[in-house]
């Protein structure tokens, strides 16, 4: 099944904002957002140290993405597409 759109930033001006998706082959959640800059990583990491079974910094493969509180409905609402989706 293709990806299912579930909400895009609703303060947004341009169409060039945060986005919320869900695969549901995968059961993941996919989000397009603001990359966190370089020095907000170091803040990530310097400030909240490193997460149990995590090496510090971020891997080439991984990125760390802002999206803003004013999504975290879409954001619910993607975790319970999901979720429905398993239960089909």
């Amino acid at each position: 099944m293709p990806l299912q759109f579930v909400g895009i930033d609703p303060d947004t001006e341009t169409g060039d904002s945060p986005t919320v998706w869900i695969d549901t082959d995968k059961q993941e959640l996919l989000f397009q957002g603001w990359t966190a800059t370089p020095d907000e990583e170091a803040r990530i990491y310097g400030e909240a140290g490193t997460a149990p079974g995590h090496a510090s910094g971020v891997p080439p493969h991984e990125t760390i993405i802002r999206i803003p509180a004013r999504m975290v409905h879409l954001i619910r609402k993607a975790c319970d597409d999901l979720e429905r989706s398993t239960d089909r």
